[in-house]
Formats: structure tokens, C-alpha cells, sequence
């Protein structure tokens, strides 16, 4: 064999086993799962979809809590686990974390890497007036574009515990890949969730609509899913649905999965690797282990 010859094989040899191989070399991408919510048992969703990440998308992640159970507002262990993170996912509903707490979340943000939400994550934080962190109530503003915690200005309210949400894909939405695989229409058990006028962002990519089903009051129908470029420039993505029967739907499956991947800047799959499992109805919650 030639050198020339030689070369060309060594070339075409190496070309196969890259082809072969992948990303198999690559550091696995890390999320970070931040639970805590009075109501809608996020400590339970969360960790079936951090299993099947892990299971099946080859994506490394970590699991926290508050202390010590879901209404322990003041206490979530672990936040320094962000500091390696390349996507964070809250779960969070009405928190009074301490500063140190806090430091890490912010710290993370900082950083220009992705941030997703889910529902009452747009309230994540209820500092007092005049709390030094009273800012904090803002979260979901600065972090995901959502309106500043409830009620207030913006009137962020729902429609009743009683009403449901059909959900249809947003105008010119239909090619954005994170609605790869979901469908154009689906009934969702959350109940909506005001955001209009003020919210989200103009500049912020509509990608679900929420229509109330039987509210209690006269409704406006409000985008229910988007994505946004923060501040400091991470890609973030919230959706207000995630009652637990909605975690049920492939339809809803497909956009937390096809969100994570393109939160992370990976591809979205073509499909799902499985149906996930979710036993979890409204109300139930996750019972610490006792020390």
C-alpha cells in the first residue's frame, strides 16, 4: 500500500468510528431539578422525568428538594449542585429561601445558561414588603419572562380549580422544533393561567395557547408555553401547565423532553424513547425519608 493509499485509509478508518462513536466521548450535558411547591406534588413529576433522562437521553442529572417536605419554604439543600449545571428546571411555588440559597440561583443565571419553569414557578419566591430579598418575588419576571409573582399589576390570576385548558399551537408555531411530535390540539387538566396583556415579553418566541374550559369568571385566552432570552442571555423556556394529569399526556411529555434538549442546545429527538409512567394525582406529595 501507498503512502497516499495509507492515508486515505487511516482517514476513511477514522471517519467510520467517529460516525460509529458520536458524542460517546463528550461530557455528559447536566440538569438540575429544583422542586418545591405547596400544591402540585412537583417533588414527585420531576424526578420521573429526571429518570428518564438519565435512562434514555444520556443527560446527567441532580434532584432537589425542600426541606423537609414540599411546605418547607425556607430550606432547599443542595443549590450548589447549579455550579455544574448546564440547564436548571424549578418547580418552585412561593419560597422564602435564605441568602446563601439565593446566591447560588442568581449565580447560575448569571452565567448565560439555560433556565426552564414550570407553572407556579412564575411565583416561585413571597419575600415580605421590605425583605432584603423581596426582588426575589420577581423570579419568574427576570428569569423566564413570566408576569412578577401573582395578582399585582399585571393581575396574574387563574380561572378556578374547577376549570381546564384547551391548548392549541400558537400561531406560526408549528415548525419550531420544540412542538416536534406534539399535537396541534390537547386538553389540558391545569387551569389557565393569565398572562395578558403585559406578558410574555414581546420578544419572547409564543409557542401554546390556553383557552379556559368552564371558568369561573370572563376569561382571556393567554399563551401557556414560550421561550425567551434572558438578560444575561440564557435560553429559558416556561410553560404554566404541569398539573400532574398533564404530565400524563404524550403531547406534554414530548414538549418537556423536546424543551430540555433545546434548552441544552442539543437536537430534539424524533421521537420519544418511551411513554413515561406518572402515578401522581393532584394534592399527593413526596414523604421525606426519616433520618
Amino acid at each position: 500500500m501507498t503512502r497516499n493509499a495509507l492515508s486515505r485509509f487511516l482517514v476513511s478508518s477514522l471517519c467510520i468510528l467517529t460516525a460509529c462513536t458520536g458524542n460517546a466521548g463528550a461530557a455528559k450535558k447536566h440538569v438540575v431539578f429544583v422542586a418545591g411547591d405547596h400544591e402540585y406534588g412537583g417533588e414527585l413529576t420531576l424526578p420521573i422525568v429526571a429518570q428518564e433522562l438519565e435512562k434514555n437521553y444520556g443527560i446527567k442529572t441532580t434532584m432537589l428538594y425542600s426541606m423537609p417536605d414540599h411546605n418547607g419554604e425556607k430550606d432547599i439543600p443542595g443549590l450548589d449542585a447549579l455550579k455544574t449545571a448546564d440547564l436548571a428546571v424549578f418547580y418552585l411555588r412561593w419560597r422564602q429561601l435564605p441568602e446563601d440559597q439565593c446566591k447560588f440561583i442568581m449565580d447560575y443565571l448569571q452565567t448565560g445558561k439555560a433556565v426552564m419553569g414550570f407553572r407556579t414557578t412564575s411565583h416561585s419566591f413571597k419575600y415580605p414588603a421590605g425583605h432584603a430579598l423581596e426582588k426575589w418575588n420577581a423570579f419568574g419576571e427576570f428569569a423566564l419572562g413570566t408576569p412578577p409573582g401573582w395578582g399585582g399589576a399585571a393581575g396574574h390570576t387563574h380561572y378556578g380549580h374547577k376549570s381546564s385548558t384547551d391548548v392549541s399551537m400558537a400561531p406560526g408555531a408549528e415548525r419550531n422544533p420544540i412542538l416536534k411530535g406534539v399535537d396541534k390540539t390537547f386538553h389540558s387538566r391545569s387551569w389557565l393561567y393569565k398572562v395578558v396583556p403585559m406578558y410574555p415579553p414581546k420578544d419572547a418566541t409564543q409557542l401554546l395557547m390556553g383557552k379556559a374550559v368552564e371558568p369561573n369568571k370572563p376569561a382571556e385566552d393567554s399563551p401557556v408555553a414560550w421561550t425567551w432570552k434572558n438578560q444575561w442571555g440564557g435560553r429559558a423556556f416556561y410553560t404554566s401547565l404541569g398539573h400532574p394529569d398533564d404530565f400524563r399526556l404524550e403531547s406534554f411529555q414530548r414538549l418537556v423532553i423536546n424543551a430540555i434538549h433545546w434548552a441544552l442546545g442539543q437536537p430534539v429527538p424524533d421521537k420519544l424513547a418511551g411513554k413515561m409512567t406518572f402515578n401522581v394525582e393532584y394534592g399527593q406529595h413526596r414523604v421525606p425519608a426519616k433520618k
